[in-house]
């Protein structure tokens, strides 16, 4: 099979029917296409015998305006192509699909809330790679069709006809959407009928994925006991065994619903997050705490779990969230490893609640760990979160392209997993340094490409 990335161009329709191509001689001799025969063009889920036409001197693919309406082509755009001698197939592509949550046309700057410049980086990542990208919503999928209306940029944002995708990325931010059976029915259909690869497919929960990787015997030292908080009796021992313990909705995200309960002089401490930061009680007994906290557990399940005495920076505890990513062969690289250091009034370090990034050297620079583990935690913090990544891929039955992992040193410099989390925010792993396209949008598409074969 020969590959290229070919430019492609739109003609009028007087000049090109809608079954024919005009490609230049170039291509047509590095792809190694015969001439004047009929193929098979392909992009995403769309399939037409075309007759080729060479042009001389050319390395261009000229179509139909037609036709690059129904492949939902705007602008000049530079595609990879493959051509197939067995199955005279020239694939063009990849194309992308995102899936997101919610769009709003009546806002051209910001069609997607917070993760419009994401979308149109990833956009321009497309472009200089070779594929192609779209974004729709949960909506477009509420008819049954084999297109779909999803929005591309082309000197500002545009909604389009566009074929099925070769691979979509899962990026909708409630289970309460991702679960609507429209949004399950397009999957398993797209899946069987089309081959579609469809990555980050669903949310983990903290339980789920403590008790997964605890099958893993090299993986156990990573975790801290963990276990569903289901009433008094967990509560109790676990605090018997541990000076803190911390309570963590089982689907939550941003440090939201967050309790954290430790011994006082007394009694019992609760520490509560809040929008504007810590909010503090004290119980006589872990009975009346429990007491208090109980209305909580009948709405929201919550996993109970050993606290750990963190690393600090100015008396604010530190963690580090590792984005893991397949790479162009399909296999796991650590992208990304920033430290988060909590606000004040914060005990937890996301940066929704006011924490703040640095680099690991940086940080666990001006940590008071011992010297020698200064040096290997940089070195052991990406080893941990690989393995990690794998340990998720085989003990939790879905695709999974990245993950967004949060791990934690101890005051000895023992590295703990707190969380993964299967959609990682667009925000919170921003590498320090400002860059045009990051390297995370880069290797998203480089698997894109692995996955699709361009």
């Amino acid at each position: 099979m020969s590959k290229y990335k070919i430019p492609v161009q739109t003609v009028h329709s007087g000049i090109l029917q809608e079954n024919a191509v005009m490609l230049g001689d170039k291509s047509m001799k590095r792809l190694k296409i015969p001439a004047h025969g009929t193929i098979q063009l392909t992009f995403g889920s769309f399939r037409q015998e075309v007759t080729v036409i060479p042009v001389p001197k050319a390395d261009s693919l000229r179509v139909n305006e037609g036709l690059a309406r129904r492949l939902g082509w705007r602008g000049r755009p530079m595609l990879n192509a493959s051509y197939s001698s067995g199955s005279r197939t020239l694939r063009l592509g990849p194309l992308i699909g995102v899936l997101v949550s919610r769009d709003h046309p009546d806002q051209p700057d910001r069609v997607f809330g917070q993760i419009t410049m994401f979308c149109r980086e990833l956009t321009n990542a497309c472009h200089a790679q070779g594929a192609y990208v779209y974004f729709f919503t949960p909506e477009a999928l509420e008819t049954r069709s084999s297109s779909i209306q999803g929005w591309v940029y082309d000197e500002g944002w545009r909604k389009l006809s566009l074929p099925v995708a070769d691979v979509i990325n899962n990026r909708l931010t409630t289970r309460k959407v991702e679960n609507k059976p429209s949004v399950q029915h397009f999957l398993a259909d797209v899946k069987s009928r089309y081959g579609t690869h469809f990555f980050n497919e669903k949310f983990l929960d903290k339980t789920e994925v403590f008790e997964a990787l605890a099958q893993d015997a090299a993986l156990q030292r990573y975790l801290p006991e963990s276990h569903a908080f289901n009433g008094f009796a967990v509560l109790k021992r676990m605090c018997n065994s541990y000076s803190s313990v911390f309570l963590k909705p089982v689907r939550g995200s941003l440090g939201k619903g967050i309790l954290r309960i430790s011994k006082e002089e007394g009694g019992y401490r609760l520490l509560s997050t809040t929008p504007l930061g810590t909010r503090k009680q004290s119980y006589p007994s872990l009975a009346k705490l429990f007491q208090s906290i109980s209305p909580k557990m009948k709405t929201t399940r919550y996993q109970i779990q050993q606290g750990l005495p963190l690393m600090e920076l100015g008396k604010r505890p530190v963690d580090f969230r590792a984005l893991v990513q397949k790479n162009g062969t399909g296999k796991w690289g650590v992208t990304s490893i920033v430290a988060r250091t909590a606000g004040s009034n914060h005990f937890v370090s996301n940066l929704a609640r006011g924490g703040t990034l640095s680099t690991v050297r940086e940080a666990v620079g001006k940590s008071n760990l011992p010297a020698g583990m200064k040096e290997s935690s940089q070195v052991q913090l990406p080893r941990a979160a690989l393995a990690i990544a794998r340990g998720v891929e085989t003990y939790i039955p879905a695709h999974f392209g990245e993950l967004g992992i949060d791990l934690a040193l101890d005051q000895s410099g023992r590295i703990w997993l707190l969380e993964v989390n299967s959609k990682p925010s667009k925000n919170d792993n921003t590498p320090l340094n400002d860059q045009k396209i990051r390297p995370s949008v880069k290797q998203m598409i480089l698997y894109c490409r692995y996955l699709a074969g361009l």
